[in-house]
């Protein structure tokens, strides 16, 4: 590969999973293929790592934001092995999981959380739905598909299949558990595209999901996973593998523009401008709305929806009861008078996050439509999580520290037509800013591997379009 011109310099905005993969992919394509490129990264807060944030003390492993990944698409996986950081990584336990209606728990059969086949006996057994409502769901098999609809509430999709009482008591809590997101506007060609296309192609979910084994995404992950220091241990072997390049700490970009000859232009808080020849943009959409704000190029997009959430993590002197042993986890439905949405034991979930004879008990609270409970004091959010493991698990003793993590505006809302609005944004967004990518949480996966996936693919992408002239 030979170049012919003079060195290139691309700006990666935002610190998060997916900006430091993207900046890691620069660096090492550039370096692989001897080419002339200059890389900085600008992160508006002091540290690195986005969402992904762990907190070792006292050989308890906490995560603030994330915990756990499905690397359905081996894109961690990947980035690990590239990083020499594979054989760290781990796999959960197995353990029961539950939904909370009311104040009661019930079983659900594990495989359903990573979307497997639907098994029949432990559904029609299960105390979680009344015998009408388990008659109404094997209406599925008898159903035809919808006629033509092109995308419709995640709430609407598996109402018409299953029934109201599945929805309410086990779709509903378990993916508001996970996306904290109000189903009812969320979009299931976004969402959960797999089961879009089964009714399409088997018409009956049952049947679909019997046949092909398909899962939530694809059907390649059987467990969770993380590192064995915890989910930062990522963030860290990234930040420590950019060597060559410029990192920019505590420096917002507030505006941007193309110049005549192509290149673009940072504005900063802080900081004269920066000139450079692409961006890589891996901010929320409604921060990359806001700096492109003067150019006018996404007006006609509306802002993005994004739920405000806070993680509470709270270490326990084991308790002598058997009765959870088990478990590792439970979802609450709306219908309980709970005010958590869901609950972790991961010192059951995982091996090594809590020293023996310690339960570390991990409680997402706040979703659409009940923000405002995220906003309390922590000695209020502890009091509300305690008073609810009583109601939930019978837990009656103080922890011995709680860890309160307040995520606002973290988890983007996929709501229905998201696919159309992405379209659009690519369209209005190129013959302005053809230099400019926006990829991250906000656009084709929130979670940890789709934003692995979506950083490589723009570092990879944007080389090509960068070099493509200049090497022959």
């Amino acid at each position: 590969m030979r170049v012919t011109l003079g060195r290139q310099k691309v700006a990666v905005v935002g610190g998060g999973i997916t900006g430091l993969t993207a900046a890691y992919y620069l660096q090492k394509n550039a370096q692989l293929n001897n080419l002339p490129l200059d890389v900085v990264l600008i992160e508006s807060s002091l540290r690195l790592g986005g969402k992904i944030e762990t907190l070792r003390k006292d050989q308890f492993i906490i995560e603030r934001g994330p915990e756990s990944f499905l690397d359905y698409n081996g894109s961690v996986r990947g980035l690990a092995k590239d990083l020499g950081i594979d054989q760290q990584m781990v796999s959960n336990n197995e353990g029961q999981t539950y939904v909370a209606v009311g104040s009661q728990l019930y079983p659900i059969p594990a495989n359903l959380i990573f979307g497997g086949p639907l098994e029949v006996t432990p559904f029609i057994t299960s105390g979680l739905f009344s015998l009408s409502g388990k008659i109404r769901a094997a209406g599925d098999l008898l159903l035809p598909k919808t006629k033509d609809q092109e995308d419709e509430p995640i709430g609407d999709f598996f109402r018409r299949r299953f029934g109201k009482e599945v929805v309410e008591n086990l779709v509903e809590p378990v993916l508001a558990g996970t996306f904290a997101g109000d189903i009812d506007h969320l979009s299931i060609k976004s969402m959960f595209p797999q089961f879009y296309q089964l009714e399409k192609q088997y018409r009956s979910l049952i049947v679909g999901m019997k046949k092909s084994g398909e899962t939530l995404k694809s059907g390649h992950a059987e467990s969770y996973q993380s590192f064995q220091n915890g989910l930062g241990t990522l963030v860290e072997a990234l930040e420590e593998e950019l060597s060559s390049i410029s990192i920019l700490k505590g420096l917002k970009v507030e505006s941007m523009d193309t110049l005549n000859d192509g290149s673009v232009q940072l504005f900063f808080n802080n900081m004269a401008p920066i000139k450079c020849d692409a961006v890589i943009m891996t901010t929320p959409f409604n921060a990359a709305k806001d700096i492109l704000d003067l150019s006018g190029v996404l007006d006609p997009l509306p802002k993005m929806q994004y739920a405000t959430i806070a993680t509470v993590n709270m270490a326990f002197n084991q308790q002598e009861t058997e009765k959870y042993k088990e478990a590792m986890n439970f979802f609450v439905s709306r219908n309980s008078d709970l005010a958590i949405t869901t609950c972790t034991w991961c010192n059951h979930k995982w091996n090594n996050v809590a020293p023996d004879g310690f339960d570390l008990l991990r409680v997402y609270i706040g979703r659409v439509g009940d923000e405002t409970i995220v906003e309390l004091s922590d000695s209020d959010i502890e009091k509300t999580v305690l008073s609810d493991l009583k109601k939930a698990i019978g837990l009656d003793q103080a922890p011995l520290f709680t860890v309160v993590s307040r995520w606002k505006e973290a988890m983007p809302q996929y709501t229905v037509g998201h696919e159309e609005r992405m379209d659009l944004l690519r369209e209005q967004l190129y013959p302005d800013f053809p230099n400019v990518k926006l990829v991250g949480s906000s656009y084709e996966g929130i979670s940890v591997p789709d934003c692995v996936s979506q950083g490589k693919k723009a570092a990879e992408e944007m080389l090509k379009e960068i070099f493509e002239m200049q090497v022959s």
